[in-house]
Order: C-alpha cells, then structure tokens, then sequence
C-alpha cells in the first residue's frame, strides 16, 4: 500500500468505520429494533415506523461513539491481541484526538436526534448507555476485576429497554425482562471467547475470569448461567408477551446452550470453545427473532 493510499479518503473512511464495531452495533441496533416492535400492538403506523428509523439512527450513532471510545481507552491493550490488533487505535493508524473528537461527534450527534425526534427519556437512557460502557466498563471494571463482564453487561442489555422507551416514552416490565435475558446471557457468551483466548487476556494484563480463576471455574460459571439464562427466556411466554411458538424456539435454543455448556464442562477444547461462542450468537438472534414472528403472527 503507498502513501497516498494510506491517507486516502476512502482509507480514512473505513478506519473511522472501523473504530464503531460495525458487527457489534448492528447487533445492539437489532436487539433495539425488537423492543421497539414489541412495543407497538399490531402493524406500525407510518409515523411510528418514522419514529423507530430516527430512533435507530441515534441508537447506532451513540453506541458507535461508545465503541470508538472503547478502541481509544484500550489501544494498548488491543496492540498485544490477536482479536483487536488490526484496529486503527492500536495500529497507530488514527490518533487519540482524532478518535476521541470523532467519538464525541456521534455521541452528540446520536443525542441531538434522540432528543429531537425521539423523546428526552431515550436520550438520556442512551446517554446512561454510553457513560456505562464507555467509562464505567471500560475505563473502570474491566482492568479491575474478572466480574468486569458480569457488571458491565447491564450496559450491553440496555438495547431493547432503548427500543421499548423511544416507542412508548416509558419502561415497562416486558422491556426489563428483555434486559434480564441479555444481561444473562453476556457472561457465557464473553467467557466462552475468553477461554479460547486466554492467552490473549494473559498477556495484556486484564483479569478476565479463565486468568484469574482458571479454565475449569470458567467452564462451571459458563454452564451455570445457561441454566440461569433458560429461566429467563422462558419468562416472555410466563408474563404474557408470547405464545407456544415463542417458547418451542426459547426451550430449544437454550437447551442447545445448555448441552453446549456441558460438554464444555465435562471436556475442554479450544475448538469446542469456538463452538459455543458461535452459538451464544445464533442464540441470542434466533430467540430474538422467534420473538418477532410470534408477535405479529399471534
């Protein structure tokens, strides 16, 4: 790559692109989209369709500024990781004042269309996001303590409560059991990383679970928040926000979750870790979006 290539636009485009965890967001903003659609009876009307489009847009542009914050804070930590050394942060690629202006950017950018064009309460539960991964994830917890993923992942399950309150201006039940089942199933998701990445953590000083504990611990905590995890999935269908279809995908899903921590219980492989963690993904989408087809199809 020349020069002139380097420092290109194009190149200084998909750097900045880069620095937002595009497969990371999308999921936030899908997981937003479900507690919007289940928060409106029935087909949307055009204006609330509008609304949900305005709301997403925030939404991706504050949780891209918390991402771009996160690379800033952790490049050095990124540098000495497989997983997160290609990231302009740690690559030297993008300065620290040229990552953290572009952070505020969409942080204030995400804020001002919330607030204008959603409601005041999306906005600040938003901005509540952001400080909450940003700083008190981020900057706080992860480098001190190995529940860093356990406390941090209140703001990772924050997606469908930000749905849930730019469609009806509140938070209801049905949205804090929708933060129940992500906020339960961030540890065995991030865990399940961890322990085919534990080398990784190792050597950048983080105290994540499988380095301060060890992999057998892990494999323990894993398999019994999957346990903990199906109770939750099941309480869509028990509070009334579903039907029979919502709960066959919910039972077989987590079942699935379950099997997969077990067998990584009872033998450890790196490959098996893989697996699981692939999983947790297909998951936490599959539930999901079972949820959606059981709303508009009962």
């Amino acid at each position: 790559m020349t020069a002139a290539t380097a420092h290109s636009p194009t190149s200084a485009w998909r750097q900045y692109y880069a620095l937002t965890k595009p497969r990371v967001v999308q999921l936030i903003v899908f997981c937003a989209l479900i507690g919007m659609v289940l928060a409106v009876p029935g087909v949307p009307s055009l204006a609330e369709v509008k609304l949900g489009l305005w709301a997403c847009i925030g939404i991706w542009l504050v949780a891209g500024a918390a991402a771009a914050f996160n690379c800033l804070v952790e490049k050095t930590i990124d540098s000495k990781m497989k997983r997160t050394a290609w990231r302009p942060t740690a690559k030297g690629e993008l300065s620290d004042r040229q990552a953290l202006l572009f952070s505020g950017v969409l942080c204030a950018l995400g804020s001002a269309v919330l607030y204008a064009l959603v409601n005041p309460l999306t906005m600040w539960l938003t901005f509540a996001t952001f400080v909450g991964y940003a700083i008190v994830y981020t900057v706080i917890l992860k480098p001190l303590t190995p529940q860093n993923i356990v406390i941090g992942g209140a703001s990772g399950a924050m997606p469908p409560v930000l749905g849930w309150a730019a469609m009806t201006g509140q938070v209801g039940p049905e949205a804090l059991i929708l933060f129940l089942i992500i906020f339960l199933w961030t540890p065995p998701h991030f865990w399940a990383l961890a322990l085919y990445r534990v080398e990784d953590y190792r050597k950048s000083g983080l105290p994540m679970l499988p380095v301060t504990h060890g992999n057998e611990f892990t494999r323990l905590q894993i398999l019994l928040y999957t346990i903990v995890l199906m109770a939750a999935c099941l309480m869509p269908f028990v509070y009334g926000m579903s039907s029979w279809l919502y709960l066959a995908a919910a039972v077989l899903l987590s079942l699935g979750f379950i099997g997969y921590a077990v067998a990584l219980y009872r033998r450890y492989s790196d490959e098996l870790a893989r697996k699981t963690f692939r999983f947790s993904l297909i998951h936490l989408s599959a539930l999901f979006a079972a949820l959606l087809l059981d709303h508009y199809i009962f």
